[in-house]
């Protein structure tokens, strides 16, 4: 029996090699963000159970069978956070940011999942949150859709299918809810058994089973966009038109909902038929009630969800363009004199360009052994700098990808060198 211990089965390691997507897509987002007047939230990883029992729900598969939850040294009943709306709610009641007042947030981070894993998901994942609340207007839900479309626009990703559709108000989903139950209990019999269990708790969930049978059923149920009234037909149909008018296509999926009271109106989905069957990459709606069911001052709210995971795999399957991380330059040195000098010269070259990434040798070793790591490194250029070169206040400059014959320069105009020589060749950076 091996002893060597391993990362948790379905929490994955992200490799050095693997990380740019990441770092790229986290800076695009914050970037786009803010252009939209979003500020970052951020919060703890830990919460109290009851925090998304009241808003995930008592009779989800996420409260019920996959949450990591545990009783802590105090007594408290704690979870790891299996989503991060409910976290940002929670935090915007307790310090009073909701009182007469707008806010546009986004938060990010590791979200936690007793789940199968497979492709696309995973026990621990990450997801981008974006939120705004004390807006009912469907202006919003209008520009919370366009943000995720203009991401998608500076990652270089493409391929998605929008899908809208409304959930009315709690009151016309009340009579829709009566009307798809009456139908539902009709043909009970023929139903699988987990949409049976939801009959009594949350019958509009059957409406997205992935049953085939249940389907069949489900395809002559009821339509809840007929039992919209007057104003929730309106605000629906103003979305519809604002998505028109900003060029962003959708089709409308009657059977997309949320199963809980507390969401109304808007419900989208980004989805693509690039990555199996997690095709979910992007998911929101509306919640107006969440925030007065979480203890708050009424308030509308409207968010949506991306798993990051899947639409970094999206990244990489479409060949997104990713900024290189790996050094541009390789400082070997070598000899007392020079191996002294090279950690300055280092910091004001790093100072007087600060996106240069330079990698300073270290673990001594010769000169062909420093190159031989440099090349290793995927760097451009490898800067040689021995006791030589340290008396007399110059350095060298060798190409270590053919481009070009290697140059002797004074310490006081290589940054400017450098420069121009990464310059000359952008993309290769």
């Amino acid at each position: 029996m091996s002893n060597k211990i391993q990362a948790v089965r379905g929490m994955n390691d992200v490799l050095p090699a693997d990380a740019a997507p990441w770092q790229h897509l986290h800076a695009v987002a914050a970037g786009l963000f803010a252009t939209y007047g979003y500020r970052e939230l951020r919060l703890p990883v830990v919460e109290r159970t009851d925090l998304f029992r009241r808003a995930v729900g008592e009779v989800t598969d996420v409260v019920e069978k996959e949450m990591y939850s545990f009783t802590d040294r105090g007594g408290e009943n704690l979870s790891l956070r299996p989503e991060l709306t409910a976290g940002a709610v929670r935090a915007c009641i307790e310090h009073g940011l909701l009182f007469h007042q707008q806010q546009r947030i986004w938060c990010s981070g590791p979200v936690f999942r007793y789940e199968r894993p497979q492709a696309g998901r995973y026990r621990q994942f990450h997801q981008l949150d974006v939120e705004a609340f004390g807006i009912a207007t469907p202006d919003v839900d209008v520009e919370i859709i366009a943000i995720a479309a203009a991401l998608w626009r500076r990652l270089g990703v493409g391929g998605f299918t929008l899908q809208i559709n409304s959930l009315g108000t709690p009151q016309t989903r009340a009579g829709y809810r009566a009307a798809l139950l009456e139908y539902l209990r009709a043909h009970e019999d023929a139903l699988d058994e987990d949409s049976r269990r939801r009959l009594g708790s949350n019958p509009l969930r059957v409406l997205d089973s992935k049953v085939p049978a249940t389907r069949e059923i489900v395809a002559g149920a009821p339509r809840l966009l007929d039992h919209l009234d007057a104003a929730a037909a309106a605000h629906f149909a103003t979305v519809r038109r604002g998505l028109d008018a900003l060029g962003i296509a959708y089709t409308v999926n009657e059977r997309l909902v949320r199963g809980l009271d507390y969401y109304t109106h808007t419900v989208f989905e980004w989805t693509t038929n690039q990555l199996g069957a997690q095709d979910a990459v992007c998911a929101g709606g509306r919640y107006d009630g969440l925030v007065e069911h979480l203890g708050g001052p009424p308030t509308p709210g409207i968010g949506f969800a991306i798993g990051v995971e899947r639409l970094v795999a999206l990244m990489g399957l479409q060949g997104a363009a990713v900024p290189a991380a790996t050094p541009q330059v390789y400082f070997c040195h070598f000899g007392d004199a020079a191996s002294a000098q090279a950690p300055r010269l280092a910091e004001e070259l790093r100072a007087s360009q600060p996106k240069l990434r330079l990698l300073l040798n270290a673990g001594g070793g010769g000169l062909k052994a420093q190159l031989k790591r440099a090349d290793a490194s995927g760097a451009r250029y490898a800067l040689i700098l021995g006791d030589d070169e340290a008396g007399r206040g110059v350095i060298q400059v060798k190409s270590l990808r053919g481009e070009g014959e290697p140059l002797t320069c004074g310490w006081n105009e290589l940054a400017e060198r450098l420069a121009r020589l990464l310059a000359a060749r952008p993309d290769a950076t």
